[in-house]
């Protein structure tokens, strides 16, 4: 990835997070397949992207999108699920689907999404943590996740894919 330009304060007075709609659908969509090229190489089938996006609108329990707008236009977005904690009886969010378009990056998005779930799960009082998960080669995403106070854990992640 080429550098970007230094961040403009400008940029995070525009920055707005509202919750997604489904009229936000084929941009999530888009969102979620460059993400996944970007950040993984994997070239994802985007009608079974669409379906994964249309279910979340479809069963709010799969998950929460939220959409981050400069002048009226989506520019990222992160969505969150939730995991029960017994050990601390209360939530886990975890922030997935994290997208920023390459010409906002470093201006500010990321951080408006993160303060917008962080204030809504301090809002809920049965959360208990913010958790995600990042490609270890992504440096750039892990300098910015560190930079707002996310810390690593000492728990690996596994996988047994079923398709």
């Amino acid at each position: 990835m080429t550098p970007e330009a230094a961040p403009d304060p400008a940029d995070r007075r525009l920055c707005r997070v509202r919750p997604a709609a489904r009229a936000d659908a084929e941009t999530i969509t888009a969102f979620n397949c460059e993400l996944a090229r970007e950040s993984e190489g994997l070239a994802l089938d985007p009608a079974v992207v669409a379906t994964g996006v249309q279910a979340v609108f479809d069963d709010p329990g799969r998950g929460v999108y939220y959409v981050a707008e400069i002048d009226g236009r989506p520019v990222g977005q992160v969505m969150t699920t939730q995991e029960w904690t017994d050990w601390r009886n209360g939530w886990f969010w975890w922030i997935q689907s994290v997208y920023v378009e390459p010409h906002s990056r470093r201006r500010g998005v990321f951080r408006a999404l993160y303060r917008h779930v962080t204030s809504l799960a301090r809002e809920r009082g049965d959360v208990r943590g913010l958790r995600l998960y990042v490609v270890q080669t992504n440096a750039r995403a892990i300098d910015t996740y560190v930079r707002l106070g996310m810390a690593r854990t000492e728990y690996l992640f596994y996988e047994t894919d079923l398709t």
